[in-house]
């Protein structure tokens, strides 16, 4: 299954917003620097799905604000 978010970096809380059944909005604490801001979408996604990490993988948008991301 394919997903696309939109992440909010750098937010006061961590959160996950279902807009459709495909598009999600997520706000983490992180800073979008050297990868904390995708490691921290990714283990926000897990739980939110109840799956391991290694289940969800970035397929585009590494560096960008708008994300597609596989789960597995």
């Amino acid at each position: 299954m394919f997903i696309k978010i939109k992440v909010y970096p750098c937010c006061k809380t961590e959160e996950i917003i279902k807009k459709s059944e495909d598009s999600y909005e997520i706000k983490i604490k992180e800073k979008p620097e050297k990868g904390l801001a995708n490691k921290a979408i990714i283990s926000a996604l897990a739980v939110y799905f109840g799956m391991p990490e290694k289940n969800i993988r970035i397929i585009k948008g590494f560096k960008e604000r708008n994300k597609i991301i596989e789960i597995l």
